[in-house]
């Protein structure tokens, strides 16, 4: 993984009258999105009049504007400074959260979608998780799981349709756990199927298609348009770019346990702030991943 350059080198196009996109890097990286993050909140704190959204990405930013309210050479200079101010941080960190997330690995209403749409699949016969494991060279869908969830996962970016986060494993990148997608979609995917595309993990925060591999599926909401859980008192989506997440592997008996909880609207995620460092994640990814995940641990 590469370090945040020393000078900007992002690529600055328009899309039409009201948009700026900012390409960071061509491929993503830690650096990459925390550059993304990092100039995403700075432009935010700036908050720059005519400026209406700010959304970052894996490895890019776009930013809405009013050409009435700022003219575009007057944003993009802003934006450009602000390249110039993340690239020359000193401390490359972000205050953030680390969230456990509960997943019921193997279940069988990914197995059951899964067994319809097998004509689509590079593997007809067997499951998405037999597929994935001999990938990457492992011995068994088991050992899979157990390097999908014992490594925390950084949110690149949440969207695509509504909450859903992709994300990106802590781990250096020859370690990182790698499926491609279907080779034909699926026209129906369970609602929080966690799923695995190319190098992203996803949630899918509610039933519609997908390509993406299916490994499990998680307990809780991450999308509530009503807001009735506690998490979501502020915003109807529950993950933001820059969350840290740690998969824990449950069984059914939790997860029926969990769902009566959200049923009866008093489930809450184990969730704490954290400080994620770049330079110690890119240096020592195990020992930067053991103090986050101990702070977890720890609630």
């Amino acid at each position: 993984m590469s370090q945040v350059a020393d000078q900007p080198t992002a690529r600055y196009t328009w899309g039409g009258d009201e948009f700026l996109f900012v390409e960071i890097a061509e491929s993503m990286s830690l650096a990459a999105n925390f550059t993304a993050n990092a100039m995403a909140a700075m432009l935010t704190d700036q908050a720059i009049d005519g400026v209406t959204d700010i959304c970052p990405a894996n490895a890019s930013l776009l930013v809405r504007f009013d050409p009435d309210v700022v003219p575009p050479d007057r944003l993009e200079a802003y934006v450009r400074q602000t390249e110039v101010d993340v690239s020359r941080l000193n401390e490359q960190t972000l205050e953030t959260r680390i969230i456990e997330i509960p997943v019921w690995y193997d279940d069988p209403f990914t197995r059951e979608t899964g067994s319809r749409f097998r004509k689509g699949h590079q593997q007809p016969e067997g499951t998405d998780l037999d597929f994935a494991a001999e990938e990457n060279g492992l011995t068994s869908p088991q050992e899979f799981i157990r390097r999908h969830h014992e490594s925390p996962w950084l949110v690149s970016m949440v969207g695509f349709v509504a909450g859903l986060p992709f994300m990106f494993q802590i781990v250096p990148q020859g370690d990182q756990l790698e499926v491609p997608k279907y080779l034909s979609p699926r026209t129906d995917t369970p609602p929080l199927t966690v799923g695995h595309g190319g190098c992203f993990a996803c949630i899918y925060s509610v039933r519609g298609a997908g390509g993406y591999q299916m490994f499990g599926i998680a307990a809780a909401p991450i999308f509530d348009p009503a807001q009735r859980l506690a998490d979501f008192s502020d915003f109807m989506i529950f993950f933001r770019p820059g969350d840290i997440v740690k998969f824990r592997p449950i069984d059914e008996t939790e997860y029926r346990a969990i769902q009566a909880d959200v049923e009866a609207g008093t489930f809450t995620y184990r969730q704490t702030p954290i400080t994620f460092d770049l330079q110690k994640a890119l240096a020592d990814p195990a020992e930067h991943n053991r103090e986050i995940m101990e702070k977890l641990n720890g609630l």
